[in-house]
């Protein structure tokens, strides 16, 4: 899912889709997957930070924290994308993915309750991996083109983020069970239209397609946690 929009670069950090050779191309391929590693690190830093303090949005009001999330999140998708042809861009890039990891730190301290939590997040992270590969060698070797499916991923994107907000209040195992799977299929799923995306020089801007690729990557792992805490986990 793209939250910015492809605009013309002169200054490395993008070029104009119309001439952009295939080399360029996977110069923006390989800038994206090398940016996309880096995220990780503050990623994992404000996890641990997060578990670490106990912070929670939504330990209070659940509508309040929801509304600072995204006032928040769609404040550094505004800014990335405004300064996404500098290195301001990165910065703020590395600063929202440190952010989602204060926020995906609720859901890791509830699974490192379980006596097998740190199995059950190494098992996450090797799915993600896994899948994020697949998707990734689909998305370089294959000829078909999977733009067409962008806009029915959106359409299931937007069904599960209101089914998701809704059971914040409605609070049915089924629903979050059913919410998680179909979320791990459709953002796998976005991981293989973006990437493709940058293959074909559609995206030729590696800040905002890692932006993109790298809420895919977190969505499956968050919801692959989900799915193994609520299936896999042992309190014994």
């Amino acid at each position: 899912m793209a939250f910015g929009q492809n605009q013309l670069g002169n200054n490395g950090f993008g070029a104009s889709a119309g001439t952009l050779g295939v080399a360029q191309r996977n110069r923006v391929l390989r800038n994206t997957y090398w940016l996309l590693a880096l995220s990780m690190v503050p990623t994992v830093l404000g996890a641990w930070i997060g578990v670490s303090t106990g912070f929670s949005f939504f330990s209070g009001s659940p509508f309040i924290g929801l509304i600072a999330f995204l006032a928040i999140a769609f404040g550094f998708f505004f800014a990335i994308d405004k300064f996404k042809n500098s290195a301001i861009g990165v910065a703020l890039l590395l600063g929202f993915t440190f952010f989602m990891g204060l926020m995906l730190s609720r859901l890791i301290g509830h699974v490192l309750g379980f006596s097998n939590g740190a199995q059950l997040i190494m098992v996450a992270f090797g799915g993600t991996a896994a899948i994020f590969a697949v998707m990734a060698t689909v998305a370089t070797v294959s000829k078909r083109d999977f733009s067409g499916m962008g806009k029915w991923l959106f359409i299931g994107f937007m069904v599960i983020f209101v089914a998701a907000i809704a059971n914040i209040w409605l609070q049915m195992p089924a629903l979050m069970l059913t919410i998680s799977a179909l979320a791990v299929l459709i953002f796998s799923a976005f991981i293989l239209v973006d990437l493709q995306r940058v293959v074909n020089g559609g995206e030729t801007n590696y800040v905002t397609a890692t932006l993109s690729v790298y809420l895919s990557v977190y969505n499956v792992f968050s919801n692959l946690l989900v799915l193994l805490g609520f299936l896999g986990g042992d309190r014994d």
